[in-house]
């Protein structure tokens, strides 16, 4: 066996992991030589097309057989006339049918014979001619599946693991969906990669968590870690749905019929009380990242308000925790495929990622820096390590200003109170706008100029003590960076892209099956002020993450509020904010009740992660006194577009 490598120890959140085996898949010429990379040397056209369906062992549709999912595979003919195997990349998806993936929302079609013509995407494109088989998997009651689909839970996730398993001979397959005639994977070496986009990604995470042998790489696109996370935050309700209106979207018409059962489950097992149940527990993946073997090159976009940050920040640590070979790409984008956002080099980086996970070959990338983050609409930076070595967590407080609602941020215990009321038409757009002026709605807290840059990276967290005026109130803490800048656009419809009308192509193509696919630019607004990371929470959740009790009005309670994760660099000059508020209108859903919300300034604080830590903080904002702002309303994007329900495949 060829000698095992390890790969550069990441601080501060990952150990080492190992290196993929040295490649299996070699062209006799390549062969003679370390490869570089893999390169296009199998015809596309003449690629093997097959479908097989998988027994998952399950009977979620209760029809008395197991169900069977189906597996659409296009794989190089010539590897298979010289009887050489090869790896596989899968994505495993709700959408093949009835809803499309990516920006153009392209389905599977499929010729006389019941094989895919058209598989959505550029992976088969690109990979089958590089000596890559690509598979696509109709999850459990979508497409051509048997099954029910239970939103990330047990069936989701069996409907892929089942197919690594086949990949690697330990579970069997069909060439039809009734049939009795067996298929087996004696193409493949067994090493797959999965990768996708929001549910499908979320499907790669929770199959990695299974700890599946033969799982060599995931690549999570906007993905969820834990579903809870997707309906809830800390009590607080983020949509005015359940899991149950999710899987009735995308189940196909026959598991429509037959799913019922599991429809209820889903309504009784996610009560809208927001109190965490069994259910949440079997989807919640980041308590199983101590399972996870495959690597992880995670993407996503710290403005997503549909699949938020809050699933990257512990999903990352637990990760790290558990010595996990890690990548990250972090976009100024909302909801959106690096496909449209940065073409060219996500195209190069998951070409050499694949090569070096899934064919060993040593280009280096386990070298490179482990982040890429968006600094502005298409300017890069890159960090050895994320978070970046030496940040830490400083403890940031608020005081009373000159005028109420309108308070300082600094170092020092403040003192007194401010008090705010819940005004659920009203937005974290609104406060932002709002921030130099004493309004009702919300309390803010402001630090005086910086008189240099100062990094936040990583996720922080709000500690309020409030005394609320009736039995229900929902909280949301937001912090801002006060100051003009160009930044994508991510509340408008494309969430930070625009889509032209010329393609351009990535990968081979058939009259059936084109590479080519429309070029996107950066949409882009003008703003005085951007919120950088958020987070919500049902004050009734205060002795408890996991279950909420009725507040007693006039007695004073104390909640930590999880901020998403971000990375975002405040410039010299500008100002950073902290707004805590009642209902984020179109983020998550108000309480019962309207109510006002005192403020006890001395048991308030945030925790905050900079690069440099406090020390960096306290340089930042030491300097000459500076004249108050103007109290004029500022400028930002237009507010959240309303209760996103489905983690969509495309914009």
């Amino acid at each position: 066996m060829p000698k095992r490598t390890r790969f550069t120890t990441w601080r501060p959140l990952a150990t080492a992991a190992t290196a993929a085996l040295l490649a299996t898949l070699l062209t006799p010429v390549a062969a003679q030589a370390a490869p570089s990379g893999s390169e296009p040397v199998h015809s596309y056209e003449d690629a093997i097309r097959e479908a097989v369906w998988v027994d998952t062992g399950l009977d979620g549709d209760r029809d008395g057989m197991t169900d069977r999912v189906a597996v659409d595979i296009v794989r190089p003919r010539e590897t298979a006339q010289q009887g050489r195997r090869v790896p596989v990349i899968m994505d495993a998806s709700p959408y093949y049918s009835c809803c499309g993936r990516g920006n153009e929302s392209q389905k599977k079609t499929y010729d006389a014979q019941g094989r895919v013509a058209q598989m959505p995407l550029s992976y088969d494109n690109y990979f089958v001619p590089r000596g890559y088989a690509f598979v696509g998997v109709d999850l459990a009651g979508t497409n051509r599946s048997d099954g029910c689909v239970d939103v990330g839970g047990r069936s989701d996730i069996q409907s892929a693991k089942a197919v690594v398993d086949w990949l690697n001979g330990r579970a069997k397959a069909y060439t039809s969906r009734t049939g009795t005639t067996r298929a087996r994977a004696g193409w493949t070496n067994g090493r797959t990669g999965m990768i996708g986009k929001s549910w499908d990604g979320t499907i790669a995470n929770g199959v990695a968590a299974t700890g599946v042998k033969g799982l060599k790489t995931i690549v999570p696109i906007s993905a969820i870690s834990s579903w809870y996370d997707y309906y809830f935050q800390q009590g607080a309700p983020l949509y005015d749905s359940g899991p149950e209106w999710l899987s009735d979207y995308v189940d196909s018409p026959d598991a429509r019929a037959k799913c019922a059962a599991v429809q209820q489950k889903l309504v009784d097992g996610a009560p809208r009380t927001g109190d965490w149940t069994p259910l949440w527990s079997e989807r919640d993946y980041v308590k199983a990242a101590r399972k996870v073997k495959a690597s992880v090159f995670l993407i996503h976009g710290m403005q997503d308000l549909n699949v938020r940050m809050k699933h990257v920040g512990p999903w990352w640590d637990a990760l790290a925790k558990n010595g996990v070979e890690r990548k990250i790409w972090l976009s100024q984008t909302g909801h959106v495929d690096p496909f449209d956002f940065r073409r060219g080099a996500w195209v190069e980086t998951l070409h050499r990622w694949f090569d070096h996970e899934l064919m060993g070959i040593d280009n280096g990338i386990d070298r490179e820096p482990m982040a890429d983050i968006e600094r502005a609409p298409g300017q890069w930076d890159t960090s050895r390590v994320w978070p970046p070595s030496g940040t830490r967590a400083a403890t940031l407080r608020p005081d009373r200003g000159t005028q109420a609602g309108v308070g300082t941020l600094g170092l020092h215990r403040g003192h007194g109170t401010e008090a705010f009321t819940d005004d659920p038409k009203l937005s974290e757009t609104d406060w932002a706008a709002q921030i130099d002026k004493p309004t009702p709605e919300k309390a803010g807290f402001v630090t005086r100029p910086l008189t240099r840059d100062l990094r936040m990276s990583g996720s922080s967290e709000v500690t309020v003590t409030a005394t609320p005026s009736t039995p229900t109130a929902h909280l949301s803490a937001v912090l801002v960076d006060l100051g003009p800048a160009t930044i994508r656009d991510y509340t408008d419809a494309g969430e930070g892209i625009t889509t032209l009308t010329n393609r351009t192509c990535w990968g081979a193509s058939t009259p059936a099956d084109s590479s080519c696919f429309k070029e996107t630019k950066a949409k882009t607004a003008d703003v005085d002020y951007t919120v950088v990371s958020r987070g919500w929470a049902d004050l009734g959740n205060h002795a408890s993450d996991h279950k909420g009790s009725p507040l007693t009005p006039g007695k004073r309670y104390t909640i930590t509020l999880d901020l998403a994760a971000t990375d975002h660099v405040v410039p010299k000059g500008h100002r950073l904010a902290l707004i805590v508020a009642g209902t984020d209108q179109g983020l998550i859903d108000p309480p019962a009740d309207k109510p006002k919300l005192t403020l006890d300034l001395s048991r308030t604080s945030a925790r905050v992660p900079f690069a440099g830590g406090a020390a960096a903080f306290a340089r930042a904002t030491t300097g000459a006194a500076t004249a108050t702002p103007d109290a004029t309303s500022l400028d930002g994007v237009r507010e959240p577009r309303t209760n996103h329900r489905v983690p969509e495949a495309s914009q």
